[in-house]
């Protein structure tokens, strides 16, 4: 019988377990995942570990081991659908793995799961199942050594060690590239958790169709490269790469029958449960909407928590959905009310041990989801009126699905998702027509998560790179690192050109107009990362050939390989020449006060806006700074003063920064801010600004100023929306700030030369301006209406009667809509019992104004309903009250048909 551990304890005990094996903890990666635009979540434990696989990245250690956050909603991988129906799916979930890069392989990797489950967890060894990889087409070798190291492992039953194929047994991280067979432990949870014994013909089986066997873990030994769909090529260095369902092994160590039960998330359905008011047994007879608020609380909890806030598009449209589609599944439990923070709040008192920025984040958190609660509330009841309609419209013409456009506008008009649409057509047995959806939706459609996740491997482009690479390091002229790089202390160095690339191949030398990209044994050019954007420069001979290269970007694609990109202006540059790399030192100083200035942006938007302002991307650029952050609403005018002044108060100070390199670990534990969205490896660099006890304290491997009196002077440009719940700030320093101020001077100097002031009595001749124009306005209004009334003076005794009601329609030339209303006052005054139609051309555009008397509205004559009628002359539309109502058009042209219309329109109503 397996001991009986909390969550938290099997969650420490297993990466304890593996670090007693010599493997380095590696804190979970965000739900965000770091410079990788291909994925939309992080969707499984190896994803932090995809570069060293494809052999692009290189780690300090050899053997790894973590509890992995990860989220699965979209594309192939997505557990939505499944979520509340059974008691194991869920969006968000963990997963725990142990890695190897090159050290250990089968023999160890097999032993020690073993080792964990049957003697540190004591599960029993006769319910136990694994699986090898066994070709059903043979083309590829059995996986023998696996086969062979299971039937090692002590009281492991020799029946229970199965062969399976390729669906099972063997793991592609694409069409090309690593690849290899795996091996997966399976449990018999019994009979009783047989779901197909009224079946006929049902047999209970490992990878078989029902509950019974269920896999716990699984180990993927990574030993071919995939060529193509019949070539695989053995790879030089073999990978471990495992990963088990943390809520699985969980509720088997605990002993429930379902993952809700856990202590993972039981405090989530015991609140949902207290606020709902129902009765244990009222909620075991109606599960799905416990099930779908705890999970989905717990995974917008983690997704805002990483930075991910409700919105239209992408990621941020995931949260929003899951947020609203918990709200609707809580009011199916008499939920109407937002109560979403609750659960979350159980959420964060229980997983704040294990990811402590749960708690660091929990006001933004709260505030977040409950905000976005509101909003849906204010939306959901007409929609869903609408949805109802729709469906009933379906069943009488004995359609199957919803029309997708019509998902689309219930989402884009009422704030309805698709996945809430699908659930409530689906209860009624209907579908919906998703690819309608997204072919509607269009510019809001969802970035693919999963499919093709990893993009190009394997494929030439590295391998170039890789080859060179090799070469070099045979032939000593780069040590085992690669490329020597060091943007930060110098702005120039010197070397020899190692190699040469153009268009794809390696060559010896290059001519003038060539494009090329160079490589040196060290680079002083920064390359492009966080933000900040790659150096520029040139590469010259040294030698006795004068030539050069000018330098337009860098890049890093392989592990160990930085190329300058570029094309060669004069001579003829070889391998071999002796050189001198220069950055443009100018052009790298304004990157330098930009990248700074982000830092103290960040720091006092903190301060000003409170800590949920979070950085969510950003540009470094010569020109300019791009700063993105959460946020909900605009910034008024006096905040944004107040945050230029205090960055600018920080510039005055001259502090200076504090750069250093530690362990991630260590930077974290003091505080360092990890940005959104960033890659960090297991050396950071840390940039502090601040006295004793920085203001600032940030990861960044960007290039920095050395005193922020070397920003010059910090100006915000402007600030705006980037995304829902997203804020952006552009700003500039140092050359650009002077630049700008020299212009508003200019563009000051100007205006008061032309109004004939000075300086300092602008703002009042502008505002004597604007009250003088007011005036005239006013009178050149009252002119007009007079001339107005003086013309229709003549007309309103002239309108036709039907029996006993006074119709007119007529034209005012150059009238506004005051005027037109105001001469339909006139007209109601004249006659007791009628309809005016007065229509006018004002500033190129055509406006219609209607009146009808309240004793002709009784009789059903509705003056919006005949602006609507007649604006279809002058391309409009309009509306209001049944007794006055306007209308507006672009046709200045159809204003004669329109007024036409009128008469033709009254004696059809009254007759």
């Amino acid at each position: 019988m397996a001991k009986k551990m909390t969550g938290a304890e099997i969650r420490q005990s297993f990466i304890e377990f593996f670090e007693e094996k010599g493997h380095t903890f590696v804190p979970s990666a965000s739900l965000v995942p770091g410079g990788d635009q291909t994925l939309l979540f992080t969707n499984a434990g190896m994803v932090q570990f995809k570069d060293v696989f494809l052999g692009t990245d290189k780690r300090p250690y050899t053997r790894a081991t973590n509890s992995q956050k990860c989220m699965r909603v979209a594309g192939k991988h997505n557990d939505l659908d499944d979520v509340g129906r059974d008691d194991s799916h869920h969006t968000f979930f963990e997963m725990l793995g142990n890695w190897s890069f090159g050290d250990y392989y089968k023999a160890e990797a097999i032993s020690w799961a073993w080792e964990l489950l049957t003697e540190k967890w004591g599960l029993d060894k006769s319910v136990l199942w694994t699986t090898y990889f066994k070709d059903e087409k043979g083309e590829v070798a059995t996986d023998e050594e696996a086969a062979e190291n299971w039937r090692k492992q002590p009281g492991i039953n020799p029946n229970h060690i199965l062969p399976f194929g390729r669906k099972e047994n063997f793991w592609e991280m694409a069409e090309t590239g690593p690849c290899g067979p795996c091996s997966e432990i399976h449990i018999d949870l019994g009979p009783k958790f047989c779901d197909k014994k009224d079946v006929p013909g049902h047999v209970c089986r490992v990878n078989g169709d029902c509950k019974r066997f269920m896999e716990l873990w699984n180990l993927v030994f990574i030993q071919y490269n995939r060529i193509n769909a019949r070539q695989l090529d053995s790879l030089p260095a073999k990978h471990v790469d495992t990963g088990m369902g943390f809520e699985r092994i969980v509720s088997v160590i605990q002993g429930v029958d379902s993952n809700y039960k856990t202590d993972l998330l039981s405090p989530m359905m015991d609140e949902v449960l207290r606020l709902s008011g129902e009765t244990e047994e009222q909620r075991a007879a109606n599960m799905t909407p416990y099930r779908v608020v705890a999970d989905h609380a717990r995974a917008a909890t983690f997704l805002i928590s990483d930075g991910v806030v409700p919105g239209n598009t992408g990621r941020n449209y995931v949260c929003r959905m899951i947020i609203r589609r918990a709200a609707r599944f809580g009011s199916k439990i008499g939920l109407n009310e937002p109560f979403l923070a609750k659960v979350a709040e159980k959420v964060i008192d229980n997983y704040e041990s294990a990811y402590p920025d749960l708690a660091k984040n929990r006001q933004t958190i709260l505030t977040n989801i409950t905000r976005e609660e509101e909003r849906f509330q204010k939306t959901v009841e007409s929609g869903l009126s609408v949805l109802e309609e729709q469906i009933t419209n379906l069943q009488a013409a004995g359609g199957k699905d919803l029309d997708g456009a019509f998902a689309f506008d219930l989402y884009a008009t009422h704030g309805v998702p698709l996945e809430i649409t699908r659930d409530i057509v689906r209860e009624q047995g209907f579908g919906v027509d998703e690819d309608g959806f997204r072919k509607a939706m269009e510019e809001h459609r969802l970035a693919s998560g999963a499919g093709k996740a990893f993009g190009k491997m394997g494929g030439e482009d590295v391998d170039v790179y890789r080859e060179i690479l090799e070469s070099l390091q045979a032939d000593k002229q780069l040590g085992p690192q690669g490329v020597a790089y060091d943007p930060y202390s110098t702005f120039d160095v010197e070397g020899k050109i190692l190699a040469i690339i153009h268009n794809g191949e390696s060559v010896t030398s290059a001519v003038v107009g060539d494009d090329v990209e160079v490589i040196l044994p060290r680079t002083c050019f920064y390359v492009e990362s966080g933000g900040q954007v790659s150096d520029t420069g040139v590469i010259r001979s040294t030698s006795d050939t004068s030539w050069e290269i000018e330098i337009t970007d860098t890049r890093k694609p392989a592990a160990g390989v930085i190329v300058h990109i570029g094309k060669v202006k004069s001579g003829k540059p070889q391998v071999g020449d002796a050189i001198v790399a220069e950055v443009d030192i100018e052009r790298r100083w304004d990157i330098m006060r930009n990248h700074t200035a982000t830092h103290l942006l960040h720091s006092k938007l903190h301060k000003v806006l409170g800590d949920h302002a979070r950085q969510a991307g950003s540009l470094v650029a010569p020109d300019r700074l791009r700063f993105d952050f959460t946020h909900p609403e605009a910034l008024t005018p006096t905040q944004l003063e107040t945050i230029e002044r205090l960055v600018n108060d920080e510039i005055l100070e001259n502090y200076r920064l504090k750069i250093t390199t530690k362990t991630l670990n260590e930077a974290i534990s003091e505080g360092a801010t990890a940005l959104f969205g960033e890659k960090y490896g297991e050396i950071v660099r840390t940039i502090a600004i601040g006295y004793d006890k920085p203001f600032s304290y940030e990861l960044c491997g960007g290039t920095h100023v050395t005193e922020t009196g070397d920003l010059g002077t910090f100006l915000i440009v402007s600030e705006g929306s980037a995304a829902a719940g997203i804020r952006r700030i552009e700003a500039v320093t140092g050359r650009k700030a002077y630049d700008l101020i020299q212009k508003r001077f200019r563009d000051i100097k100007n205006s008061a030369a032309i109004l004939n002031t000075n300086v300092e009595e602008l703002p009042a001749r502008i505002k004597s301006l604007i009250e003088e124009l007011e005036e005239s306005k006013k009178e050149i209004a009252g002119i007009r209406q007079e001339m107005v009334a003086g013309a229709f003076s003549s007309q309103i005794d002239a309108a036709e009667k039907i029996g006993s009601t006074a119709v007119l329609a007529v034209e005012l030339p150059s009238a506004d809509a005051d005027t037109l209303r105001s001469m339909t006052d006139q007209f109601r005054q004249k006659h007791g019992s009628g309809v005016i139609v007065v229509g006018s051309v004002f500033d190129g555009r055509p406006l219609i104004i209607a009146s009808v008397t309240d004793d002709l509205v009784k009789k059903g004559i509705n003056a919006g309903e005949i602006v609507r009628t007649i604006s279809i002359e002058i391309d409009g539309s309009g509306g209001g009250r049944p007794n006055l109502a306007q209308a507006g058009g672009k046709n200045p042209a159809g204003m004669k048909k329109a007024l036409d219309m009128v008469m033709p329109l009254i004696k059809g109503k009254l007759e």
